[in-house]
């Protein structure tokens, strides 16, 4: 996994100076404008609930966004995407490995630091589908109707954005409000602190 995710990196890094150095079709605070971007980043997460013994799991997150500016008079942007994210969680040699497919709706106001650099905090919804996942020892699958985990998973998620020259780096939480067991007596949520790189072009 710690590989995928240094291969990612170094594709990004490698692709920022190319995409830095177009002006059209960018972010923008000062005029009404549609940006999209590609992100790559780490992706801790953590189950909370009723799974005892468990830590924080580090894994990755890849996606792609599309966001547009909502109003006129403020910078304030709507962003969605399409985010492949590794959830779960670890106990020594004992994992739940969840992946998902997330779907993000946030809420974006920009705020211009200087000439080149703006902050965007954000807010928003995220729906995610889990797609495949394992737990350890065993490899057995953690999707399942028989003690498993439900693939629906909805969540809050905040966090503030930086953009330099088309560079974009972000962090942010992420709370899950759906149970994500699939049993009636127990509930548990997916929880991820968040770092991102990427670019907006």
């Amino acid at each position: 996994m710690m590989k995928k995710f240094l291969v990612a990196i170094v594709a990004v890094l490698f692709a920022a100076p190319s995409f830095a150095q177009y002006s059209s079709g960018g972010f923008s605070l000062s005029e009404s404008t549609v940006y999209y971007g590609a992100r790559v980043g780490l992706n801790v997460g953590w189950i909370s609930g009723d799974v005892d013994g468990y830590g924080a799991k580090a894994g990755m997150n890849i996606g792609g966004v599309l966001g547009l500016r909502v109003s006129d008079a403020t910078p304030v942007f709507l962003e969605s995407g399409l985010y492949f994210a590794m959830q779960g969680a670890k106990d020594g040699k004992d994992e739940i490995n969840l992946n998902y497919l997330e779907i993000p709706l946030l809420i974006k106001y920009g705020v211009q630091v200087t000439d080149e650099i703006a902050l965007l905090p954000y807010l928003g919804p995220t729906f995610g589908l889990g797609i495949a996942g394992k737990i350890k020892p065993g490899s057995t699958g953690s999707f399942s109707s028989d003690g498993g985990f439900n693939r629906p998973d909805v969540g809050i998620k905040f966090g503030c954005g930086a953009e330099y020259n088309k560079l974009y780096l972000e962090t942010g939480l992420k709370f899950g409000v759906t149970n994500i067991l699939d049993d009636d007596n127990d509930a548990a949520h997916n929880g991820a602190w968040y770092l991102n790189f990427g670019v907006n072009f």
